[in-house]
């Protein structure tokens, strides 16, 4: 009997391009994030705009493309070509669809009945990156998907990867707009590899400038301390111009009687 096909044997991506540079960029900043946030993790996958295969007549048929996005826990680290169920031993636990005019009836019907029976994916969101009001999650419950409800912090729960969705107006990669991002379950924003190098940039900075200011910290109490010390010796000095012994000097003055005479000497 022959053995079904690994990764190594089928097409790796789904042959179809993302519909534009919006989608691409949207695509990266979901993708990019969560590999960061993988990092930290012994395990789990995120692929993206890539195929994945669990069933040998989907194969033969080829009537199902890849999602834009998927990540699975619980599975080792590496590179994949595809995601291939049968050889991986597990669907994907969450994926996102970014929608378009080409793919929305098919992201909202037709791949979620099959993420829903087929495979069995617990998460599923879609987002489109041209109306920010068209996004939505479901989560499997007893076999069907169940409306992920927005929070009070405006995010979409994963409760699989315990982090939210947020859509955040701002800058990426030279487009203004409002963008899908991953957050904590604090609301705060996971950072993309731009956002942590300026972080480092500003962090190095800050130290830089703290240095600075303990230099110039440190400039200042010498600063002080000469001008003390001179008045000090001038007071000294003063004092043994009145024939003051330099026992009694030395008594008002706290030094001692050696520095009192060495000062006399210097006056010589």
């Amino acid at each position: 009997m022959a053995l079904p096909p690994t990764q190594a044997h089928l097409p790796y991506d789904d042959g179809i391009p993302l519909e534009t540079r919006r989608h691409k960029a949207q695509l990266d900043l979901l993708i990019d994030v969560l590999q960061v946030w993988l990092g930290e993790r012994q395990d789990g996958y995120v692929g993206g705009n890539m195929s994945v295969y669990f069933s040998l007549a989907q194969l033969r048929n080829q009537d199902f493309r890849g999602p834009d996005l998927f990540v699975v826990l619980g599975v080792p680290k590496g590179e994949r070509n595809s995601w291939v169920v049968w050889e991986e031993g597990k669907a994907p636990d969450v994926v996102i669809e970014l929608l378009s005019e080409s793919t929305t009836l098919l992201d909202k019907n037709e791949k979620k009945l099959i993420y829903q029976n087929q495979l069995r994916v617990s998460e599923y969101f879609w987002f489109d990156p041209f109306n920010s009001d068209d996004w939505a999650g479901f989560f499997l419950q007893h076999g069907q998907y169940q409306p992920v409800v927005v929070n009070t912090q405006n995010q979409l729960i994963s409760q699989v990867l315990g982090l939210g969705l947020v859509r955040w107006q701002g800058s990426y990669k030279g487009m203004n707009g409002t963008w899908l991002r991953w957050t904590t379950l604090q609301g705060k924003l996971l950072p993309t590899f731009e956002e942590i190098a300026e972080q480092e940039r500003q962090r190095a900075k800050q130290e830089r400038q703290r240095a600075e200011q303990e230099r110039q910290r440190a400039k200042q109490e010498r600063q002080r301390a000469e001008q003390a010390e001179s008045k000090l010796h001038q007071v000294v000095r003063n004092l043994l111009k009145e024939n003051m012994s330099a026992e009694e000097v030395a008594r008002l003055t706290g030094l001692s009687e050696d520095r009192v005479s060495q000062l006399g000497k210097e006056m010589l």
